[in-house]
């Protein structure tokens, strides 16, 4: 028993490609977390994101956790802007048994009154394959000039 608990272990640590059909998985996930926000889809941001979530947002010093981003969605949907534009034009992937690691650029605008707002950046992204889904459990965001 001991053993197999040791072959797992080492498993879980070796770096794995992801099949294609499992790395359109974990984008679509990605892509379906910034959607849901900025529609304020609390239903699916509460599958996508557990509650041990945890993020750095650019341009704050606090931590958040999964309250600050189902509250974020929430003012952003209240603000009325719309989200015009979705973009990760580089996107690197490191994988480890059922966590990986999605290191993007992004590129987003958003519409508010006919009037659009680029927005650009990094992010590393964690995700963890629970229950046979990827859900998002932290990120680290850094907006770019």
């Amino acid at each position: 028993m001991l053993a197999l608990l040791a072959a797992l272990f080492l498993m879980q640590a070796v770096p794995e490609t992801l099949t294609p059909a499992a790395r359109k998985a974990l984008l679509d996930a990605r892509e379906s977390v910034w959607r849901a926000f900025f529609t304020n889809d609390r239903a699916a941001l509460e599958k996508l994101i557990p509650e041990e979530t945890i993020v750095m947002d650019s341009g704050s010093a606090a931590m958040g956790h999964r309250a600050s981003v189902l509250q974020g969605a929430a003012q952003f949907a209240k603000g009325g802007a719309k989200l015009a534009l979705l973009e990760f034009p580089t996107t690197e992937i490191q994988c480890y048994g059922s966590v990986a690691i999605v290191y993007s650029t992004y590129r987003y605008e958003v519409e508010d009154h006919g009037k659009r707002t680029p927005s650009a950046g990094r992010i590393t992204e964690i995700f963890v394959r629970r229950e046979g889904r990827w859900i998002n459990p932290g990120w680290h965001m850094e907006q770019l000039p």
